[in-house]
């Protein structure tokens, strides 16, 4: 039965083993998702999804070897292989004939079944495609052989039948292999909530419950390190919580008495009492749930190449096979013998052993290059599109910068180095616990410096922090602090706070040596990225939570076209949505959960590796290095593996516009006759240069 609780349901063909694609294999890109209506964790439609489709994985491949076992002895005794071998009659005995019938029989039923009920199903649907024209041509050869096998004048197919029903289960295997199975986006996304909350009775006692349990007005204690499981309103305490995950905010956001929270953020250091505002469906995650649902569902299918050539090949096959028999047996008025045999020829030659490997192969090795260069290709369609992709838009937040805070600027007063100015700030924020200390202890540690210790140390609230550092006193304080507590010399702080960044001063005692600016940290690949992307006649566009002076100050660093800055989840998918609707065909890259809406909408989605699991299961191709230059790489090796897919579909199937007349015996007046072993050489032929041209494709 149909699965309908997923966006994309489970088709018959898929559940009864005959599941096909374009190019002869599974339709398998489909982003199956499970339900998950109040964030608790459960088994979904994409985990039983993501199940059966490694469980067809392994039918195939077990269909394969099974047939290749049996396709050897098929292989030693017929006769047309014997006589190339010159092995005739040699390994004849009494009955060998009909044990090469029950081997083949064995091939056909078994390693045949999966194209023969995808015949059916196609025909049900009155789709012919490639499991007709692969049944049909199996069927032909297959009962022709086994007439002949039971006295009809003529000869066998037999190692024929055997050798394409081997070759498309290997290509069915190999296509199936190349990307990954359903996703599991809805899922991971409901792993951020923690299954329990603490929450507070009436008598003031704390109680452990579900999430589930929940309500609107419920107190709950969200203590240190935890994730906070409600939507509510701080009503106590103090803490910075870490909402990146949520919001592309880099920066820890401080919250206090009235500040809202979210569900699935991470608190601080603090602890804080919350009151719940909202649960379940209403909740500001599950919301994000349904925007991902919703955009994974109205996902187009393209249609593959080798689908349409299949579907013409099919009918040709079809026809061409029908006018033969017809015209030499009803017109010309030949044997049935003759007729049937050059029907058989036609619809052998016909048979589509290259161009069922023709896209498999270009498929896996493009994926084999994409890995090597850390790109997982998950959604093979959504990956050939990026070849026409004229609009890249970029995550901010740990996609063109790192997403921790880091020392961006370090401005010096007097006679003090940029190095003395950080390392006395680190050996102070050592001992604090903000996140401004930890940007800057980050940064003195990336730059190899050797940090001395401090003593005396205290933290000032809403003021800075200061120790004893090698007998001096160093404070880092505010702009606020600093101004009012010292003389500040000239300098041009302010203008870096005007980009958005953090300024904090260190004085050794009264005295200013220096000011140190912080930021998220902008990749260092990302300049040359957009630049890259440019060259490429490519627009791209910063879509970020952030607040938009950090925005603009990253944009004009890197060279980014356009920014659009302080956006939700939901206006980040709006944004996705109205470029397409532009006539832009749109990439989106990011590594939150609050791009894993736009991820699944953009017609390619590419998820920075170092992000969360979410965005790398919402998108089409996981960028593993969490590198934006792999972007171009994605897009260079989609044009690249397109051009090799159109020159092997010419080569299995250009050969057809000479081999299909001489089969049928066009040219047999003058003595051009195409034999089934001339013809099925051909077809062999074709394979090979198609499987030795795949090799070929390369990303540079």
């Amino acid at each position: 039965m149909t699965d309908t609780s997923s966006p994309h349901a489970v088709s018959h063909a898929e559940q009864e083993g005959s599941e096909h694609s374009a190019s002869g294999g599974y339709s398998h890109h489909d982003h199956a998702a499970g339900d998950y209506g109040d964030g608790d964790h459960g088994d979904g439609g994409g985990h039983s999804h993501h199940e059966h489709h490694a469980a067809m994985v392994k039918d195939y491949r077990r269909r394969f070897f099974v047939s290749l076992a049996v396709t050897v002895p098929i292989l030693v005794l017929s006769p047309m292989i014997q006589s190339f071998l010159g092995w005739e009659g040699a390994l004849a005995f009494p009955g060998d004939i009909w044990v090469l019938l029950g081997l083949s029989t064995v091939v056909y039923s078994y390693g045949g079944w999966p194209f023969l009920t995808g015949l059916v199903d196609e025909l049900k649907e009155k789709e012919p495609g490639m499991m007709t024209l692969v049944g049909l041509a199996v069927s032909v050869a297959y009962i022709y052989s086994a007439a002949v096998a039971l006295g009809v004048a003529g000869k066998m197919f037999f190692w024929e039948t055997a050798t394409l029903i081997d070759l498309m289960l290997v290509g069915h295997w190999i296509e199936m292999r190349s990307v990954m199975g359903a996703s599991r986006a809805l899922e991971e996304l409901a792993r951020l909530m923690p299954n329990t909350a603490h929450r507070i009775t009436e008598s003031g006692d704390t109680e452990e419950i579900k999430i589930a349990d929940l309500r609107p007005g419920d107190r709950i204690r969200v203590k240190s390190g935890e994730k906070i499981p409600a939507d509510g309103s701080v009503i106590e305490g103090r803490s910075s919580i870490n909402e990146s995950m949520l919001t592309g905010e880099s920066v820890p956001v401080e919250k206090t008495d009235g500040d809202d929270v979210i569900a699935g953020s991470v608190n601080g250091t603090g602890s804080l009492v919350v009151e719940v505002t909202k649960t379940g469906e209403d909740s500001y995650l599950n919301q994000v749930i349904s925007l991902v649902r919703e955009a994974q569902a109205s996902q187009s299918r393209t249609q593959n190449l080798a689908d349409r050539a299949a579907s013409w090949l099919t009918l040709i096959a079809i026809t061409a096979g029908g006018l033969t028999f017809g015209i030499w047996f009803g017109a010309v008025d030949e044997t049935f013998v003759f007729s049937l045999e050059r029907a058989v020829t036609v619809m052998v030659i016909t048979c589509p052993h290259a161009l069922g490997l023709a896209i498999p192969l270009v498929v896996a090795v493009s994926t084999g290059i994409g890995a090597q260069r850390g790109l997982l290709i998950r959604d093979r369609s959504a990956f050939e599109r990026a070849r026409d992709l004229d609009t890249v838009v970029f995550d901010k937040t740990g996609t063109l910068t790192e997403g921790r805070f880091g020392v961006t600027d370090i401005l010096v007063f007097g006679d003090a180095s940029e190095t003395e100015v950080l390392r006395l700030a680190a050996a102070v924020e050592r001992h604090s616990e903000h996140p401004i200390a930890a940007g800057v202890l980050r940064s003195a540690e990336d730059r190899g410096i050797d940090i001395p210790d401090a003593t005396d140390f205290e933290a000032i609230t809403g003021k800075g922090v200061h120790a004893t550092v090698e007998g001096a006193e160093i404070r880092v304080l505010s702009p606020v602090a600093a101004e009012t507590e010292t003389d500040l010399p000239e300098h041009d702080a302010a203008s870096l706070g005007e980009q958005g960044k953090t300024v904090v001063y260190v004085l050794r005692g009264d005295t200013p040596i220096g000011a140190l600016a912080l930021a998220d940290v902008i990749r260092s690949e990302s300049k040359e990225a957009i630049q890259t992307l440019h060259d490429l006649g490519i627009d791209v566009v910063m879509l970020t939570g952030d607040n938009e002076r950090v925005a603009n100050w990253v944009a004009a660093e890197i060279g980014v076209d356009r920014v659009i800055a302080e956006v939700l989840p939901d206006q980040k998918n709006d944004v996705i949505e109205e470029l397409k609707a532009s006539g832009r065909i749109v990439a989106m890259t990011g590594d939150g959960v609050n791009d894993a809406p736009a991820l699944a909408s953009a017609d390619v989605g590419m998820a920075i590796g170092a992000g969360t699991d979410v965005a790398a299961e919402t998108a089409d191709i996981v960028l593993v290095d969490s590198d934006p230059r792999d972007a171009v790489n994605v897009i260079r090796l989609a044009r690249s593996t397109y051009q090799k897919m159109v020159q092997n579909l010419w080569w299995a199937t250009g050969y057809n516009v000479v081999a299909i007349p001489l089969a049928a015996g066009v040219g047999v007046s003058f003595g051009l006759l195409l034999s089934p072993a001339a013809g099925a050489v051909l077809m062999s032929l074709s394979t090979v240069i198609v499987a030795v041209n795949a090799r070929f494709l390369s990303l540079d």
